[in-house]
């Protein structure tokens, strides 16, 4: 992206005059609230001038998501697909992203083998059914595919369950990304529902306050503390250790994270739409490379 967009080739953005209007600087090393005041002056996410979010750092605006594989051998002619998410008024520069990937596919990616490096070209893009791009006639097509990023208070029942009736439920959290969390200033190796909860609505209130209408005015210490009385029934979660090497910082980076199902008993139906909000999101540390993708598999009712 940086040689795509920049004009002065800089070795830095500090003290470029053009870092205002630069997508790399805005998507890579600019805070949510510049991204959205300088790149959609006319966007909803500029409400977050009028709200101070409790989430100190800005989240990213997109997320690499990977296929969901154990596979990481390719062959030539073999097909991968891969996810793009992007968040907030950096929707609009979607053809930037995608000349960006080519340009990946051309200069290469993966390990070097005998001093060469496995190049790809981009095939396809497209927005669920909709198509948006494909190799053949090189053009974006334009429309409204992006969603709301919107989380409804209303939908929250304070703990009572529908009708009123507290019920007890099961349900299956699948961690297919290695899911990286903090609580109390240390990563995490086992999942209870309190910690997950906690989790998601930082992740909401991040997002929501940086490329939404706000932060959503939820009962953030109520639903915590509800949270405490899920258990957890099954656990098949394992410490998993993922390794990358930046080129940035020129030193090899773990981040590993947990990885398999969990299983939780209680009063869950009214922390469904915030599984929901994460499972299109992801959650925890490091989204941006795609960590924390999760997915809600029902069980069925225990009382």
């Amino acid at each position: 992206m940086k040689k795509i967009v920049c004009a002065l080739k800089r070795q830095t953005c500090d003290g470029c005059f053009l870092r205002s209007r630069c997508l790399y600087a805005l998507v890579f090393e600019k805070s949510s609230q510049e991204i959205g005041k300088q790149l959609s002056c006319n966007s909803p996410v500029n409400n977050i001038d009028r709200q101070k979010s409790r989430i100190a750092a800005s989240p990213n605006p997109y997320v690499i998501e990977p296929p969901v594989t154990e596979k990481t051998h390719f062959l030539p002619g073999d097909r991968f697909d891969f996810q793009l998410i992007l968040f907030g008024p950096v929707n609009d520069a979607l053809p930037y992203f995608i000349y960006a990937f080519e340009q990946v596919g051309q200069a290469g990616i993966g390990r070097k083998i005998r001093g060469r490096q496995a190049r790809f070209s981009l095939r396809k893009v497209s927005s669920g059914p909709h198509p948006i791009y494909n190799e053949k006639d090189r053009k974006v097509e334009g429309g409204p595919f992006a969603d709301d990023l919107h989380l409804d208070p209303s939908s929250f029942t304070g703990g009572k369950g529908m009708g009123h009736s507290v019920s007890t439920v099961d349900l299956t959290l699948a961690l297919q990304t290695p899911l990286r969390l903090k609580f109390e200033n240390r990563l995490q190796a086992e999942l209870p529902f309190h910690v997950l909860v906690r989790a998601m609505l930082r992740r909401v209130s991040a997002l929501s306050s940086a490329y939404g209408n706000g932060e959503p005015l939820l009962d953030y210490r109520g639903l915590v503390n509800r949270a405490t009385k899920a258990a957890v029934v099954r656990n098949e979660l394992c410490w998993f250790d993922w390794r990358r090497y930046s080129n940035r910082q020129d030193r090899e980076m773990l981040m590993g994270g947990l990885i398999g199902n969990v299983t939780y008993r209680g009063s869950i139906e009214e922390f469904l739409p915030l599984i929901r909000f994460c499972e299109k999101t992801h959650l925890g540390k490091q989204t941006a490379f795609g960590l924390g993708k999760i997915e809600m598999i029902p069980s069925c009712s225990s009382g």
